[in-house]
């Protein structure tokens, strides 16, 4: 009789610490996954002065869409996606909308399109925004196992018992 507790207590001993252990390593692959795109999107922030350091050149009148881009940009690096996702994402988007509004206006100017360095600029700007968007994919995965985690019974518990919630900031 004694036997059979012990192997029932071992049994629901070692479920928990694995209940335990993939919510702690869903929270933790949240936090790596942000730390993600707030890398990318240093990438991003790096790149943007150089475009528009050589797009000046070429585009004296869009001054005020460069202007525009750089307070942005500032704004934007403010925050990190793990601090404060929500505001990230409102500064991320304004900034996403003029970046596209400038790389509409680069169409308007041959010479500066055929500039090689421009141009090179522009394929890293392009190679940046899809490493983003893979690491936005990689969050939001992230985010959907931590969730389910959270949400499905047994390891709703230990996530309760912890105090984690998917719609935490990591």
């Amino acid at each position: 009789m004694s036997a059979i507790f012990w192997i029932i207590s071992g049994i629901i001993l070692i479920t928990l610490y694995f209940l335990y252990a993939g919510v702690i390593m869903k929270k933790n692959k949240v936090k790596e996954a942000s730390a993600g795109i707030d890398v990318q999107l240093k990438k991003r922030y790096d790149l943007i002065p150089n475009l528009l350091n050589m797009a000046a050149k070429f585009m004296a009148h869009e001054s005020k869409l460069m202007e525009e881009i750089t307070k942005l940009r500032t704004a934007a690096m403010a925050n990190s996606f793990k601090d404060n996702p929500q505001e990230k994402i409102k500064n991320e988007k304004l900034l996403e909308s003029k970046l596209k509004e400038f790389n509409l206006s680069v169409e308007n100017y041959p010479d500066l399109k055929s500039n090689q360095t421009m141009m090179t600029a522009m394929q890293s700007m392009n190679e940046v925004e899809e490493h983003i968007a893979a690491a936005r994919r990689f969050y939001n995965a992230a985010v959907n196992d931590l969730t389910n985690a959270c949400e499905i019974f047994p390891s709703s518990l230990i996530a309760s018992m912890l105090g984690i919630r998917a719609d935490m900031p990591y």
